[in-house]
């Protein structure tokens, strides 16, 4: 790896880490202080347990969107484009790909420790997970997994294209998350800080490889709008 592909590394676990420091702090408030949404929480869980119970064709449907969409389908996903582009030769891009989602990962990890909430505790529970409840892992990884690939597919795709891509993922990342809710293996307020961690490790880590790109003269650009980095396209069609 050169020198300028370990300074990005380094520039985007600083960025990551920068999350954590915000994240650490709400997560406690969040649930150690018991804040008002809890009554959220409990109330959501209740009705979304008796309607699972009561259509059990429609939880059963629930569990396999859960599981096409868990952790490690997007882990593989991202680790396989990442591999796709070293061959293509873009490894700036496929070093942002795993860094954001690995470093990700281990800070919703590190969140569900520090903070240690129980699980949903329901009669006659229709799914069952391990582990800690907040922030869910689900929730985190969909976020970057869906963020990750949109972000690396948007400098080839037209612009209208784009607009589709950004709405199947958010589409995504909100069925995943709702099926952990229906299916009582996280409360409401696990699901949203999920969301919020994955949102905004990609943030920062975009933010980071973006001020990492001006900094070689590269044009400035819009990492949402364009991806992270547009000339990808021009990259890997050399390579070709």
């Amino acid at each position: 790896m050169r020198n300028d592909e370990r300074r990005l590394g380094l520039r985007l676990a600083i960025a990551s880490l920068a999350v954590a420091l915000i994240m650490i702090p709400f997560s406690l408030l969040l649930v150690v202080a018991k804040m008002p949404v809890n009554g959220l929480d409990s109330h959501v869980a209740d009705e979304l347990h008796q309607y699972a119970l009561a259509h059990p064709a429609v939880t059963r449907l629930l569990i396999v969107w859960t599981d096409v969409f868990g952790p490690w389908p997007w882990r593989i996903a991202v680790i396989a484009y990442a591999a796709w582009l070293l061959y293509k030769g873009a490894p700036r891009l496929a070093v942002w790909a795993v860094t954001t989602i690995t470093v990700g990962g281990l800070l919703g990890l590190a969140l569900k420790i520090i903070v240690a909430r129980a699980r949903p505790h329901l009669p006659d529970p229709v799914a069952l997970a391990p582990g800690d409840s907040f922030p869910s892992g689900h929730a985190v990884n969909v976020t970057l997994g869906a963020g990750v690939l949109v972000l690396l597919l948007l400098p080839s795709l037209p612009r209208w294209g784009r607009y589709v891509a950004w709405a199947l993922a958010w589409f995504v990342v909100l069925s995943v998350g709702y099926t952990r809710i229906a299916l009582g293996v996280h409360w409401v307020s696990d699901v949203v800080a999920g969301i919020v961690l994955g949102a905004a490790v990609i943030a920062a880590t975009a933010a980071g490889f973006e001020t990492w790109r001006r900094g070689e003269g590269r044009r400035p650009a819009s990492p949402l709008a364009e991806g992270v980095e547009p000339e990808s396209v021009r990259v890997t069609h050399v390579k070709d």
